[in-house]
Order: C-alpha cells, then sequence, then structure tokens
C-alpha cells in the first residue's frame, strides 16, 4: 500500500481485483495521477516532521496510522457504516496485513527517508512488485516467463545504477541504508501477498480501515518512552502531519480508488509509477536532493522493468473481453 506511498498502489490491485474495461478514461487517468502526485509528498512530509521534532521513525508510523485509521473510521460510519461490518473469522488475519505490510512497513519507509532520500527511497519501493512476483512463484508455483524475468534483470540492473549514490551532491547512502530500502520494498509488497486472501470479499476501503487500526494497535507497544506527540508540534510539523494524514494518505487512496472505478486496474497501476517522477521534482525543489545521469537511467530501468510486469494482465484482459464480447474488440 505508498501505502505508499508512501502507502501502496498495489494494495488497491489486489483487494479491488480488476477495474471495470472502460479503457483509458481521461478523467480516471487524471484522478490515478493526481492520487500519485499525493503519494509522492510522503518523503516530503516526512522529512519535514523529522527535522523539525524529535518524533522517531515508529512513534511517526504510529501517530500516523492511528489518526488515518480516525479519519477513514469517521468517514465511513458517517457514509458508508455498512462497510464496516467484517467477519470474526478475517480479523487475525486483517491484524497480520495491519502490523506487517502497513505498521512495520511505514516504520521501514521512515527509515529509509532520512537514510536515503526521498528520490532514492521511492525509486527502490518500486521494486514491490518484483518481490511479489519472486514470492508468488516460489510460494504458489506461478510460472517466471520471459517477460517476468526481464523485468526483474531490469530492476535489478537499475538498483545497482541507483547505488552509486555516493557520488550524489548533498546525500550518500550506505549498506545499511540500501537494505533497509529493500525491506521496505518487500513489506510494501506483502500487502499484495497478504490480500490474495480477501480479494473480492471487501470493499477497498473497509480493508484500509482495519488494517491501519491494526497497525497503530501492533505499533502500540514500542511507544514507551516516546515522548512526541501531535499536538506538542510546531505550526509548521503540524501542518506537514496534517498534510501526511489527509493528503497523502486519506486523499492518495479516495482518489485512486475513484480513478479504478473508470480505468483498468493494470492501466493505473502502470500510470502510478509516475510517482517517481513527482517525488524526484519535489525532493528537487524542497530538499536539493540530485541525481547523476547514470542514477536516473536507474530510475528509469526500475519503472520500466515494474510496468512490464502489468502488460500480461492487460494482454489477458483483453482476450478475455474478445471472447465475452467479440464485436467489441477494438484495434
Amino acid at each position: 500500500m505508498k501505502a505508499n506511498p508512501g502507502t501502496g498502489v498495489e494494495s488497491i490491485d489486489v483487494v479491488d481485483g480488476p477495474g471495470p474495461e472502460t479503457g483509458s478514461d481521461a478523467a480516471g487517468f487524471m484522478m490515478v495521477l493526481l492520487a500519485t502526485a499525493c503519494w509522492s509528498t510522503s518523503g516530503i512530509f516526512i522529512r519535514f516532521i523529522s527535522d523539525g521534532s524529535a518524533i522517531q521513525p515508529v512513534g511517526l508510523a504510529f501517530w500516523r496510522d492511528l489518526f488515518t485509521f480516525g479519519a477513514l473510521l469517521i468517514g465511513l460510519a458517517v457514509l458508508r457504516p455498512q462497510l464496516l461490518r467484517v467477519r470474526r473469522s478475517d480479523l487475525p488475519w486483517l491484524f497480520v496485513m495491519g502490523a506487517i505490510s502497513i505498521g512495520a512497513f511505514h516504520v521501514l519507509w521512515n527509515t529509509s527517508i532520512l537514510l536515503n532520500g526521498v528520490s532514492i527511497s521511492t525509486v527502490i519501493q518500486c521494486n514491490a512488485p518484483v518481490f511479489v512476483t519472486l514470492a508468488a512463484w516460489f510460494l504458489w508455483k506461478e510460472p517466471l516467463t520471459r517477460l517476468k524475468l526481464l523485468a526483474i534483470l531490469l530492476a535489478f540492473i537499475g538498483i545497482v545504477l541507483i547505488s552509486r549514490l555516493d557520488r550524489m551532491q548533498g546525500m550518500s547512502i550506505t549498506l545499511a541504508g540500501l537494505g533497509v530500502a529493500l525491506l521496505s520494498a518487500l513489506f510494501y509488497g506483502s500487502f499484495s501477498l497478504l490480500g490474495k486472501k480477501l480479494t473480492g470479499s471487501y470493499s477497498s476501503w473497509t480493508v484500509l480501515v482495519y488494517i491501519f487500526g491494526f497497525a497503530a494497535l501492533a505499533l502500540l507497544p514500542f511507544q514507551a518512552g516516546e515522548l512526541t506527540m501531535p499536538w506538542l508540534f510546531s505550526p509548521q510539523v503540524l501542518a506537514s502531519f496534517g498534510g501526511l494524514v489527509l493528503l497523502t494518505t486519506v486523499a492518495g487512496f479516495g482518489l485512486y480508488t475513484a480513478g479504478l472505478n473508470r480505468l483498468q486496474a493494470s492501466v493505473a497501476s502502470i500510470t502510478s509509477n509516475s510517482e517517481v517522477a513527482f517525488a524526484a521534482l519535489l525532493s528537487y525543489l524542497l530538499l536539493g536532493e540530485r541525481l547523476d545521469p547514470w542514477q536516473i537511467l536507474g530510475a528509469v530501468l526500475v519503472v520500466g522493468g515494474v510496468s512490464l510486469l502489468s502488460l500480461p494482465r492487460i494482454g489477458s484482459r483483453r482476450r478475455r473481453k474478445a471472447i465475452d464480447d467479440p464485436a467489441g474488440e477494438r484495434l
């Protein structure tokens, strides 16, 4: 979930499944593009909050998840209370998803931002679908096609090029920083794997409200000794925290979910890769981060490799549409 950015594109894909076969509707495309722009602000807000306060990555993850849960709970209770119902037998699974794919992921994501910077963390985060592909092959024996292997190879080469961060102006990366970033992408991708059990069972909003609540619950024991509370932030830091919750998370997921009602899920997933460009631009303008040409090439290879993973889904959906409605298929 990018979430994310910072919360997650893939999480919505898995929970909601394929979107309606309506093609690349302009309004849906703009919604997904705006959602991606919202997600790209995650690292910027995290840097502003961390630079302006003494809060630690675990504490920031806890308060972000708790306030996001509160906003989603109030919204659903007022607008669609029926979406708050879940089967009791699914609660343990939702807790695992929240603890791992949201709670632990946000701790790693916050740490990666502080260690590696915004643009690099975002690029490495894009490798989540690659981890999902490898895990699906290992766990469920899903075939590794030539196209998938090519995508994995491109992503790997991209990571190698990006790791030349010792030559970046004003930024550096260590082996520990790279490891945290890769773990962040792995935990982010776990949402897609864990979400397979709930595919088609609930609205994405139902899953989101519960997993954010359980993420906060899982992180609560680690708040002992944490004295930095959001209401003690300065006005500037408090504004950044509000943006992280409302703009990055709630608005990002809201726009993406609305966009999925008009776009195929695979098209929306590919479009969301524009988060790399948005994050790079914001980090350059606001934080002074710069990539050299080799690192830019690495970013392009990562995004290109991830996009390749969506091509088989697009082709299979078109074939299904042609079988179901041969007269409706167009070149």
